[in-house]
């Protein structure tokens, strides 16, 4: 038999436990907060969080004293986790929402306020994505004006890796905010993301709704690190590889950046994502580039559909920034214009087969040889932005005949009696200056190729002729701006006419005409 003061020490503990869960169990997802913006109609917004396993949670929207929708569930064992989605709502606000958990005569109360409903998107990369807006050229003003926008809220995630998946934040850095130039001009490479915020800022002007922009990026890191193991296997990655520190500075273990700082957003309802990295795989697993890639993109597509039950679409846009130029000691020139061409999946262009819903910001033309940060980061963000912007409207949010990408040549025609090779283009293209280097042929001859560079010869509005003369022997390829530092600012030789978009790199093999193939 057990003695009464024994017993009452086997079952202090186990109240205490209870009351404790009660009280602090009981919580929204760490990046459900004051000032958030949830995603708009079509979509239904996931509400989560954690609770006592069987209590019942009751969420409610409100706006003034007005009760716009009641949703009622109950809290999951083991994972002590309860989720409603939310009627698809349209844009605008500000909302009010509180839930409530009862757990047999307990009720916790939890509120959020001025919640506001638009599209969501997601910001992730490396350093140049982490660069703020104190760190960009036109800092002042763009630090100034940002008051104006309170319709635009931003999340900044804390930098954090971890071995196995997390089911929600460990910490967020700055949580639902409205911009200031305090927050968005925090310092060197801390929140707030200036690609972000800038893509955020002019798709609010083109909207005119709220925009929520969620920032999960850290500099220096390799694609692997921010990948599933799932992704990296249906590449063929299976082990960690020996990283070169040259270009890898920050977290490189395979899936500790997606273990820690994507997989526990999964839940999030999403317009789509913006991202900017590559440099850290110039020298680590580049020739995968163009599988690891393109799978990061469909598993992040998978996941985020999935964790939403449904909401976030399947195949929601995802935009990119290709690589900008950098001035380098290292002897190989091959390195950035390899990745440009893989963050394509080897097309040029995008969308393609591989890359469907995808839009691209060409930046090689952005480059800054003077930047503070080094030459690798380029402060004009500004132009990024726009260019991203110019994709989403076209791919994300269907605006028809709008021109979002430079010109690409679609047929190749060797006239080698004559010592040409003519390109025609499927759109116009503008020669803002002739440049006899940019152009390369491979030259072949006694089994060897060699890369010689061919000048301009004649253009049109959509056809350019090169002089293939240099080359006695036999013409085997063709490719544009393949190199680390391809023209000056702003000063590449093709643009389009009409938007100041540049030519993106290309190869092609002549025997199939056309890049990509």
């Amino acid at each position: 038999m057990v003695a009464p003061g024994s017993a009452l020490r086997l079952v202090l503990p186990l109240i205490l436990l209870a009351d404790r869960s009660a009280g602090v169990g009981f919580r929204f997802a760490s990046y459900i907060d004051n000032y958030m913006v949830l995603q708009k109609e079509p979509a239904g917004a996931v509400i989560w969080g954690f609770g006592i396993p069987g209590a019942i949670v009751t969420v409610t929207l409100y706006q003034g004293q007005e009760i716009n929708m009641k949703k009622v569930t109950h809290v999951k064992a083991p994972s002590n986790t309860w989720m409603v989605i939310l009627d698809p709502m349209k844009p605008g606000g500000p909302f009010e929402m509180m839930a409530q958990q009862t757990f047999g005569t307990r009720n916790i109360t939890l509120k959020v306020h001025d919640i506001l409903f638009g599209d969501v998107w997601l910001c992730s990369g490396q350093s140049n994505m982490q660069m703020t807006v104190l760190q960009i050229f036109n800092a002042t003003r763009e630090l100034s004006s940002a008051a104006a926008y309170q319709s635009v809220r931003i999340l900044s995630v804390s930098l954090i890796q971890a071995e196995e998946e997390l089911e929600d934040l460990d910490a967020v850095d700055l949580p639902w905010s409205k911009p200031t130039s305090e927050n968005l001009g925090q310092g060197n490479f801390t929140y707030m993301s200036a690609v972000c915020w800038l893509f955020g800022r002019y798709l609010y002007d083109t909207l005119q709704y709220p925009i929520g922009l969620i920032s999960s990026s850290w500099g220096g890191t390799p694609i692997e690190a921010w990948s599933s193991g799932r992704s990296l296997k249906a590449c063929g990655i299976l082990n960690q590889g020996p990283i070169p520190q040259d270009s890898v500075t920050g977290p490189s273990e395979h899936s500790v950046l997606w273990n820690a700082m994507i997989h526990p957003l999964q839940n999030m309802t999403l317009k789509g994502v913006i991202w900017y990295q590559g440099e850290s795989n110039m020298n680590y697993n580049r020739d995968l580039y163009n599988c690891t890639f393109p799978a990061l993109i469909e598993d992040w597509r998978q996941t985020f559909h999935h964790g939403s039950q449904g909401q976030t679409e399947r195949f929601f846009p995802f935009g990119f920034v290709q690589l900008s130029s950098y001035l380098s000691n290292d002897n190989s020139d091959d390195g950035f214009p390899q990745i440009r061409w893989h963050q394509t999946a080897d097309f040029g262009s995008v969308p393609n087969l591989k890359m469907p819903n995808t839009f691209m910001a060409v930046a090689m033309d952005l480059c800054d040889r003077n930047s503070p940060f080094g030459s690798i980061h380029p402060r004009d963000k500004e132009t990024v932005a726009y260019r991203l912007l110019l994709g989403a409207r076209a791919v994300a949010y269907g605006e028809k005949n709008l021109i979002f990408q430079g010109p690409l040549p679609e047929n190749i025609e060797l006239l080698a009696h004559k010592g040409l090779l003519n390109l025609t283009y499927y759109q116009q293209v503008q020669v803002q200056r002739q440049d006899d280097k940019i152009f390369e042929i491979s030259c072949c001859s006694d089994h060897q190729c060699k890369w010689l560079p061919v000048p301009m010869s004649t253009f049109s509005t959509q056809t350019l002729t090169l002089d293939i003369n240099s080359c006695y022997g036999t013409v085997d390829a063709l490719r544009y701006a393949w190199t680390l530092w391809p023209c000056e600012y702003k000063q590449c030789p093709l643009y389009h006419p009409s938007s100041t978009l540049p030519a993106p790199p290309f190869i092609a093999f002549i025997l199939d005409q056309v890049p990509g193939h």
